[in-house]
């Protein structure tokens, strides 16, 4: 995987390609071999089974791989159905320092885990714990640990106090 970061051509397109099911790393092999420039950032995994452990690298951002193709062969990314969209990057100037930094976070080989990004109204899903599947609003971002669930026919909403790792931010 490419981990040089193209500078902004007028002629290139920087992609967020949204993979299908976990094929980030055929992706960016494809990518590899058609010799554009992408960027896939992974992370190291253990897992304890039994008495074995298992080192393994991981797709941070699952789903997603990063790359800048000329215009005109933007077609090829296509060619093994291994995509399910790609997002063109509007904003190319602030994406490129966003990666610069995500790179330089993965490189530190610090500690590191993705959270959703909360802010306030923004909706959630309980992902996990006793209200699994459960629906509201943050109500504070400067202390995303509550959600606000509604009450529509009463115009009432109940603060639940829920840790940001079992929230998952909806569209």
């Amino acid at each position: 995987m490419s981990n040089d970061i193209a500078p902004d051509s007028p002629n290139h397109l920087w992609l967020v390609c949204h993979t299908k099911p976990r094929c980030e790393k055929k992706f960016a092999a494809l990518m590899r071999a058609e010799g554009f420039e992408h960027y896939l950032a992974l992370i190291e995994s253990v897992r304890q089974y039994h008495q074995q452990t298992k080192r393994f690298t991981k797709p941070l951002f699952p789903g997603y791989v990063f790359a800048c193709i000329p215009a005109e062969l933007k077609s090829r990314i296509y060619q093994q159905d291994l995509l399910a969209r790609a997002i063109t990057v509007d904003d190319v100037p602030r994406f490129l320092r966003q990666l610069e930094d995500v790179k330089a976070i993965v490189a530190s080989g610090l500690q590191l885990s993705l959270m959703p990004l909360l802010t306030k109204g923004r909706r959630v899903r309980v992902s996990g714990g006793a209200l699994h599947g459960l629906e509201g609003f943050v109500d504070n971002p400067d202390d995303p640990r509550g959600i606000v669930i509604s009450v529509d026919v009463l115009r009432q909403g109940l603060l639940v106090r829920v840790p940001p790792e079992n929230l998952t931010a909806l569209p």
